[in-house]
């Protein structure tokens, strides 16, 4: 073999692995869902189910529905005790999803591999201590919950009433979906991945006196627009404060400006000027 034709098998082979590269494949799948048009079905579900996607400008509109067909594309849905994935139960849960994802510049929740979907509110058992440390199986109900294996879990119709009433702060898909963004750079801990040291410093800064003064108030009885459940840890006061900002975010920014303005930065996002 002579030099020529060695570098030619060379280039070749760097030609071909880039090609079969998941960053390549990506670009490519992004391309082509790009110049594919949205069904039509798949907008009249979008328009029925969401009517938060009402609300948007035009340009997020579009950019949502693009989110919409590659989230589709690259997630696999897992219909669980008999429930058959439908378009309805895709387009209406990768909506709620996709709309955390709608101006931030990176891949669409890169550890997720599968949605697992109930046709109800499912129980798991849960291993629990007593006073005397004595541990007791019991069963627990949820509507939810977000793996840091690349799996999301949700009951289909409380993920179909959070998009029904987006102005009410309280939406499972939109909290376990936070949860995923959360679990990118390791457990969810309500730090997800910022893009400087500074940024960090102020968020922590931040959140933590909110956090400190949400569970104040819940000790002396006192109202909050946020649910009890997030002081129960970061990670759920992550999760549930961004389920009040995209759902009632002029509200949210009125009583908790610095908070808003940090979650604002971090989706790149301005729900207060929607209004469903």
């Amino acid at each position: 073999m002579n030099w020529q034709t060695a570098v030619i098998l060379v280039g070749m082979s760097l030609i071909i692995g880039g090609l079969l590269s998941p960053v390549w494949r990506q670009s490519l799948q992004r391309q082509r869902i790009a110049a594919t048009p949205f069904p039509t079905h798949w907008r009249k579900i979008l328009k029925q189910q969401l009517p938060l996607y009402r609300a948007l400008p035009a340009d997020l509109q579009m950019r949502l529905k693009k989110l919409i067909q590659l989230f589709i594309a690259q997630k696999q849905f897992i219909g669980c005790e008999g429930l058959v994935i439908t378009d309805e139960i895709r387009i209406n849960i990768a909506a709620q999803a996709c709309l955390l994802m709608l101006n931030r510049p990176t891949q669409l929740f890169p550890n997720l591999k599968s949605v697992l979907v109930y046709p109800a509110a499912y129980q798991v058992a849960q291993n629990q201590p007593d006073a005397a440390g004595v541990v007791h199986d019991q069963m627990q109900v949820r509507l939810g919950e977000s793996w840091q294996q690349g799996k999301v879990v949700l009951s289909w119709p409380d993920s179909q009433q959070g998009a029904a009433n987006p102005t009410d702060g309280h939406n499972v898909v939109l909290h376990e979906f936070a949860h995923q963004l959360d679990q990118e750079n390791g457990a969810a801990n309500g730090a997800p991945f910022l893009a400087t040291t500074e940024a960090y410093r102020v968020w922590s800064k931040v959140l933590t006196t909110e956090f400190e003064a949400l569970q104040h108030r819940l000790a002396h009885g006192l109202p909050s627009l946020f649910d009890p459940y997030a002081a129960t840890n970061p990670a759920e006061f992550f999760a549930v404060i961004t389920e009040v900002f995209f759902e009632q975010g002029m509200l949210f920014q009125h009583q908790h400006p610095k908070l808003y303005q940090q979650l604002k930065q971090y989706y790149r996002l301005d729900p207060a000027l929607w209004t469903p």
